[in-house]
């Protein structure tokens, strides 16, 4: 703080901005109170009465709140590149993100990472970017990259980062393994934050999982499974993304005496749902409606993921902090009317009012590598008698159920698709087959060179040949979505930076997106956000059956299974 910002808190010298009259809401004291709010060289100098000030903006029928923080997300899901990202993001009111890059890093290593800091700089947006913990994510599948103790202690130990991402690999963790605990005591050692990712972990094993020294989960999806995380001091971050919807599930959980174990995330959200409902916006009205006082909301959004990550200045509208403020009619809707970064309006009436560069082309841009496909969709012949292991999707759900058929059963089921994984490396060209029931596809395929968290390009589909379309599609943009069906390709979306994201504003990634997901919902799928659901059916660290490009996956005995048993 300068002197010319204690000047103005003193009432000696003229403010830069100066919002009259506003209903300001107090995370601290859980009041909203009337009073002018102080603004000098981009921090909150004082509230109160101050009439002098270089600009005036009458709030007198506004809320103000701190700028929105998302605890954590993946600005890869978004398939926006971070200036697009930003550009959508903003006018909601969101200021600040906990991200987690493993999607890129995940194909490209630290490589990933400094693209990602690189895009970000000078933004009206904090990127908190932590350091990818899982890279791969497990040993049961490949990537693109390997990090491991020593890369990441040295990308921790360069000072931009709050810690370490999400630490997927729950059963090393609790195994003990070596490697993995090295990674978490190079954030420990420095004092940063480690993200968890233990779903439905309970008991002992999450006694264990939390003394290795996690402090957060985004995975919960039961009540009992939030409160007793919560009650062993684990930070509990509610998510309400595009495929995972768990707020109305867990927000019972969040009473006055435990609160501040709490925040919101968006984790996995879609561009068209970004654009369509909001960022953390969304999470706090859905949130309010469902019953949640609307100051503890705030509290969720603000104020409580800046403690738990230190983010210094941050999550509050009071003396001292950054001048990170949203202008709200109402604290119901939480419609936007204004948005300021460091006391500068950056947005207004769902607007930016500053420029957002376009990201650079060319980087990232060559990681899709397919193999030959012809012939590689084949199903493996069933023994006699034997009945095969079917991935049950969950709508509105990462998680799968592991169902069993018999073969007679399969080929009279008119839901049970093929499901592949293909490495697209460039390494081994290996390709897995397996089955899937609950996409609903009547005819033709689906593909994406999004499947996490090693992003090797998965596919449904009814067919082969419809198979071998939509993945060459994407191979062809050099990553993507694409639907085919009677051997053309019907919709596509390019994502050519790590076969991620697009180099395109979010406006035109979002209608490219709306096209792709109405030819899937033409060839019969019913899934709210069936690009989203295929993508997490390749990630075998949450339950129950998942495939990647090595096999299918047991993910309760973190093992692979053949596709049939006797």
């Amino acid at each position: 703080m300068t002197r010319e910002v204690i000047a103005v808190a003193r009432g000696e010298a003229p403010a830069d901005l100066v919002l009259r009259g506003a209903r300001v809401v107090n995370v601290f004291s859980g009041e909203v109170v009337r009073a002018d709010v102080a603004v000098k060289d981009g921090l909150v100098a004082g509230l109160g009465d101050y009439t002098a000030g270089r600009e005036a903006v009458d709030a007198a029928r506004l809320f103000v709140l701190p700028g929105l923080i998302d605890a954590h997300v993946h600005i890869e899901s978004t398939m926006l590149a971070p200036p697009a990202f930003a550009a959508a993001a903003v006018p909601h009111g969101t200021t600040a993100v906990i991200a987690d890059p493993h999607e890129i890093v995940n194909v490209a290593g630290l490589e990933g990472l400094d693209y990602m800091v690189a895009a970000s700089a000078g933004l009206p947006l904090d990127f908190h970017y932590m350091v990818p913990s899982c890279v791969p994510a497990t040993p049961l599948e490949r990537g693109g990259a390997t990090l491991g103790p020593e890369e990441v202690a040295a990308a921790l130990a360069t000072g931009r980062s709050p810690g370490l991402g999400e630490m997927m690999n729950y059963p090393g963790v609790v195994g003990g393994d070596g490697a993995v605990l090295a990674k978490i005591a190079a954030a420990r050692a420095r004092g940063l934050a480690v993200d968890g990712h233990a779903p439905l972990l309970s008991g002992r094993e999450l006694q264990a999982y939390l003394s290795a020294g996690i402090g957060s989960d985004h995975e919960c999806t039961q009540l009992a499974e939030a409160l007793e995380k919560a009650s062993l001091g684990m930070h509990v971050i509610i998510r309400e993304g595009s495929a995972a919807k768990n707020l109305l599930a867990l927000l019972p959980a969040v009473t006055d005496r435990n609160a501040a174990c709490f925040s919101f995330c968006t984790d996995d959200r879609h561009t068209a749902d970004l654009i369509a409902e909001g960022e953390v916006d969304n999470v706090l009205r859905r949130a309010v409606a469902a019953g949640l006082e609307p100051v503890t909301a705030v509290r969720l959004a603000t104020l409580h993921p800046a403690r738990h990550y230190r983010l210094a200045g941050l999550g509050a509208v009071a003396p001292g902090y950054r001048a990170d403020m949203v202008l709200v009619r109402d604290l119901q809707d939480f419609r936007v009317e204004k948005v300021y970064k460091g006391g500068r309006l950056v947005a207004a009436d769902g607007r930016m009012t500053v420029t957002v560069p376009r990201p650079a082309a060319g980087r990232l841009e060559d990681t899709v590598r397919l193999p030959e496909l012809k012939g590689r969709f084949a199903l493996p012949p069933a023994p006699a008698g034997a009945r095969a292991k079917v991935i049950g999707v969950l709508p509105d759900q990462v998680m799968t159920r592991r169902l069993t058929m018999t073969a007679a059963e399969v080929a009279a089921a008119g839901d049970v698709a093929r499901v592949a994984v293909i490495e697209r490396y460039g390494r081994s060209g290996d390709v897995a087959v397996g089955l899937v029931r609950g996409f609903g596809l009547r005819r033709g395929a689906l593909a994406s060179s999004i499947a996490h968290d090693s992003h090797n390009v998965i596919v449904v589909g009814m067919n082969e040949a419809d198979m071998e379309t939509a993945a060459r599609a994407v191979g062809e943009m050099h990553g993507g979505l694409a639907v085919a069906a009677e051997g053309r390709v019907l919709a596509a979306l390019p994502l050519p930076v790590g076969g991620l994201m697009a180099n395109e504003p979010a406006a035109k990634v979002a209608a490219d997106h709306e096209r792709v997901a109405a030819a899937a919902l033409a060839l019969g799928c019913m899934l709210p956000a069936p690009f989203m659901t295929l993508s997490f059916l390749a990630l075998p660290v949450i339950p129950a059956l998942k495939i990647t490009d090595r096999g299918l996956v047991d993910v309760d005995k973190f093992a692979f299974v053949g596709l049939w048993e006797l």
